[in-house]
Order: C-alpha cells, then sequence, then structure tokens
C-alpha cells in the first residue's frame, strides 16, 4: 500500500466493523436493510445508532431475517437507490436465492460479509467458507486485509458497483474475529471528499433501473429467447471490472492519498524467487515474516489477492511467471478436490507460468491462528520445492495428522 501525507485527515482507532459502517455511511446509501449476526452484528449497531442520532440520512429496515434483507435493498436498488446491507456465515447461506436473483438483476447492491466458517456444528470460529460458497453467484468479490484497507474498499465498492460499463453487485469480504473486532488507527477521509470520489457516477448515463409506466418481461418464460443474451453480458460486465477497479484505484490514491496495486498488491515480489499467495488478514502477518526472512537472505515475496470475482488470472499470471516456487494459502476448504480454493484456481494456469511449481497450504479455519511459526514453515517448504526436494502438494498447516492418514 502506498500512503502519502495528506494535508487534513483524521485518525481514528476503530474496528473494522466500524470501518465498514462509517464506509457505508459516507457513501450516503438511501436505503440500508440488513439482520444482525456474529461477527457481523456491529456494523448494523452502529448503522442504527448513525441512523438515530440523524447522522445519516437513510432508510433503515430493521427486517426479521437475512433473506428479507437482500430482497428489500435488491429492490431498493433497482428503483434507482444507492443501497447497503452486511452479513455473515448462516445469514449469507439464508439470503442464498436473493444473492442469486440480485446478480442477475444486476442489480448494483454493495454488501460487507464478514466471513466466518458454516460447519454442520455451528462454530462460531475463523475461515473463508462463507466466500468460498457463494464464489459463482455472479457477484464482484473484493478482500480486505486490514481495518483501514475495509473502509476504503467499500468506497471503491460502489464506484465499481454503480458504474453504468458494470452494473454488478460487490461483495467486500474480510475475515471475522481477526478484522471485525480488532481495532486499529483509520484514516476516516472527509465527507467532501467521498463526495468528490463517487461524484464521477453522478455524470455518467442513468444506469438501468425499474420505470413505472415502462413495458417489463419478467419470469423465465419471457426471457428464454434472451438468456444466454443476458448471461454473456453479465460475464463481459464483470471482465471489464478488472480494468475499471484498477483505474477507481488510481483515482482513489490521487483524492485520499492511498493506493493499494489493484487487483492484486505485490510485496517485495521484484526479486523473489519463492511467493507465497495469499488474501486478506493472514497477509499482515505474512508480510512480517517475509521481512524476517529477508534479513536471513531468502528471497520471498506476497502476492496478496484483492480481487477473487472476477478471477484475477491475468495479473497473477505476470506477477508469478518464471518464481521458482509458489505456496498458495487458503482459509476455506475445496471439498472433493484436492487442494484449497484459490490454490486450484490457479493451478488451471500453471501452464502459463514458465515452470513455477505449486503447492497447496490449508490453514486458519476451525479456529486456528495463522502464526507467523505457521507462515514460516510455509516458507520453508516452499523453499524445499524450489530446491527440487519432493514436498506434499497439499499441507495442512495447523493439523499435522493430516499428513498420516494416507490422504491428502
Amino acid at each position: 500500500m502506498i500512503t502519502k501525507v495528506m494535508e487534513k485527515s483524521q485518525i481514528k482507532v476503530i474496528t473494522g466493523n466500524a470501518a465498514a459502517a462509517i464506509a457505508a455511511k459516507l457513501a450516503r446509501p438511501d436505503v440500508v436493510a440488513a439482520y444482525p449476526i456474529t461477527p457481523q452484528t456491529e456494523i448494523i449497531e452502529q448503522i442504527s445508532k448513525f441512523h438515530a442520532n440523524e447522522e445519516m440520512d437513510c432508510e433503515l429496515i430493521t427486517v426479521e431475517g437475512e433473506n428479507s434483507a437482500m430482497n428489500a435493498v435488491m429492490a431498493a436498488s433497482l428503483a434507482g437507490g444507492r443501497v447497503f446491507t452486511a452479513t455473515s456465515s448462516w445469514g449469507l447461506a439464508f439470503m442464498y436465492d436473493a444473492v442469486l436473483a440480485t446478480a442477475g438483476a444486476r442489480a448494483p447492491v454493495v454488501m460487507v460479509n464478514v466471513n466466518r466458517e458454516t460447519p454442520g456444528i455451528i462454530a462460531v470460529s475463523s475461515g473463508q467458507q462463507d466466500m468460498i460458497s457463494t464464489r459463482d453467484c455472479g457477484w464482484i468479490f473484493l478482500i480486505a486485509e486490514d481495518c483501514q484497507e475495509v473502509l476504503d474498499m467499500v468506497l471503491q465498492a460502489y464506484r465499481l458497483a454503480e458504474d453504468y460499463d458494470i452494473q454488478v453487485p460487490v461483495m467486500v469480504h474480510y475475515d471475522g474475529f481477526y478484522l471485525s473486532y480488532l481495532s486499529e488507527g483509520v484514516d476516516v477521509p472527509f465527507q467532501e471528499d467521498v463526495d468528490k470520489f463517487l461524484a464521477v457516477l453522478k455524470d455518467q448515463p442513468e444506469r438501468t433501473k425499474l420505470t413505472p409506466g415502462e413495458k417489463l418481461g419478467c419470469g423465465s418464460h419471457g426471457i428464454l429467447g434472451g438468456y444466454l443474451e443476458l448471461r454473456h453480458k453479465h460475464v463481459s460486465a464483470m471482465e471489464r471490472s478488472k480494468e475499471k477497479f484498477k483505474q477507481i484505484d488510481k483515482e482513489f490514491e490521487d483524492i485520499f492519498g492511498r493506493s493499494y496495486g489493484g487487483l492484486i498488491e505485490e510485496y517485495r515480489m521484484d526479486d523473489a524467487d519463492v511467493v507465497l499467495v495469499g488474501s486478506g488478514s493472514m497477509c499482515g502477518t505474512i508480510k512480517t515474516v517475509i521481512d524476517t526472512k529477508r534479513d536471513a537472505g531468502v528471497k520471498v515475496g506476497l502476492l496478496k489477492m484483492r480481487m477473487y470475482r472476477p478471477f484475477p488470472s491475468e495479473a497473477m499470471v505476470k506477477a508469478l511467471k518464471g518464481k521458482k516456487a509458489i505456496g498458495v494459502v487458503d482459509r476455506s476448504l475445496c471439498f472433493g478436490f484436492k487442494g484449497g480454493p484459490i490454490y486450484t484456481e490457479l493451478k488451471a494456469f500453471e501452464t502459463k507460468l514458465n515452470g513455477s511449481k505449486m503447492i497447496s497450504f490449508i490453514d486458519g479455519i476451525a479456529n486456528t491462528d495463522i502464526t507467523t511459526a505457521n507462515v514460516g514453515q510455509m516458507i520453508d517448504t516452499t523453499c524445499d520445492l524450489a530446491a527440487g526436494k519432493d514436498v506434499r502438494e497439499v499441507t495442512w498447516v495447523s493439523y499435522p495428522e493430516a499428513q498420516e492418514d494416507g490422504g491428502l
């Protein structure tokens, strides 16, 4: 992240959830609808306080469940309003049908999802399985590393979702517990600067919306002939969002002095022989260990994914091409397939990496921490791979017993 000192700033020590709520307030939404669920609850509590104190001029709909929340913001968005909602875990699962409908309607909804596990035992624990369970719903997915990026990414999400050439809902993901309840110093933008950043949208043609009196076709029987066209346009818009997001990041830097690199962030990658690929809050820990390893003479770098859908394959291949070895760190599972989800997707582009070898690390799920020791182990194993040693393709870092069961 590139940061320059701004002439005016206001640093506040706030949680990741508070950062998301403040970003929503700064975006001036017309409608907010949500239902509380751990670890997202603080977002809605904070927005409720803003609304009660007349700091936020919007319709706040406190619905009876997450399915209604998504349907409410989808309808408001299709009527032309700017909307916001947030959820987590089982709440995301409960609104699944509406998540699909929102994407299909190309409603530019912005939603924050505070990732946590959704296992059968209903454990409240860490993990990014939320993100993986909905990755093919037709939403753009962005992933924040720290509290500052949570705030900034929500603002960038509005620019992306509501852009006339995109008009696709955006889900901003960050790690539950690790960021939702973490307090950090955050540079909170002034309202006039946010208004300036979002003002570009007012100069664009009016986006598609439902208008009384105009003809409207609904239901599968009415659009069978054009369904393929609608799907293709949706996919094309998501592909365009890659270049658009890079442009938005540059414009964000011009106003706020912070740049994250667009689709991906590269950390000490220039001369790196081995690279770890990660996303979310783990990247802060990985950067710390990389600095220590660099001091010891190990040429290691980090590729942080900021966008997960659409998959930033071109940017990742360009950054990783020619590296001796790549270790992909997943905080989620790809059931029925060998390796973590991001690993399996990046593996599809292995032939374009000019011989780079690749392995998968699974860690940070089910209340396990991605510790500095664990990251050090990942780097050492990836270095072994680069040196031509025989290493396991998939390593469950915090569960060594997995290496003994003869499976992975």
